[in-house]
């Protein structure tokens, strides 16, 4: 189970203040879709339940543990182990291939690199990207990009996927598969699936929105 408890968030002293004691619940297998007016704090809710930021008062909960507290360390473990992240912008190196993009998240939490080649290929194939493989990020589109940013994200098949705008690219089919793909995690695999989002495409097959 993933929440928070009276979660508070500024980016610098005297700065405004989100959230305002955020008390939250985001259920297994169920797709949440955080919602609201750009600026309510939508994608820094997703770092603060995905261990990339602390919040400035209040807990992230994890299995009923405070891990918000826990050590640098600590945090980057259960991310490693546990979070697949879809970033807004996908996050690809451009110095190296599709392919070893999305293996990323296989070796920060120490598998090999060929342990997890099927599964990648696999994931690039259900996407519609196998041709890309040995592709730089610089020679597919953005439409490709963020679809490769789903692919590292499932990868590892996490308990919890946190997808910033994940069809913010897309046309309406390529956003219908990555959507799918998520829904699939969240109701066949039983993960967590936050989604912070504007498309009301995805608003509309969420099982919980969350307005911000």
């Amino acid at each position: 189970m993933l929440g928070v408890r009276d979660v508070r968030f500024a980016y610098r002293k005297g700065a405004e203040e989100l959230f305002g004691g955020l008390t939250h619940d985001f259920a297994p297998s169920r797709v949440t879709a955080l919602t609201g007016a750009s600026g309510r704090g939508k994608s820094t809710l997703l770092y603060l339940v995905g261990l990339l930021l602390t919040p400035t008062g209040g807990q992230v909960l994890l299995d009923g543990e405070p891990v918000s507290e826990a050590s640098d360390a600590v945090r980057a473990a259960v991310r490693a182990r546990r979070v697949g992240f879809v970033f807004q912008d996908s996050e690809l190196d451009p110095s190296r291939r599709v392919i070893d993009s999305v293996l990323e998240p296989a070796l920060y939490a120490g598998h090999l690199r060929e342990d997890k080649l099927q599964r990648a290929r696999a994931l690039l194939e259900q996407f519609g990207l196998g041709h890309r493989a040995d592709h730089r990020p610089g020679q597919v589109s953005g439409g490709q990009a963020q679809r490769l940013a789903v692919c590292r994200a499932l990868l590892l098949e996490p308990d919890i996927v946190l997808a910033d705008e994940p069809t913010g690219n897309l046309d309406r089919d390529n956003a219908a598969l990555v959507l799918g793909a998520l829904v699939d995690v969240a109701r066949g695999q039983g993960a967590t699936v936050v989604i912070a989002t504007h498309d009301p495409f995805v608003i509309a097959q969420a099982d919980e929105v969350v307005q911000l």
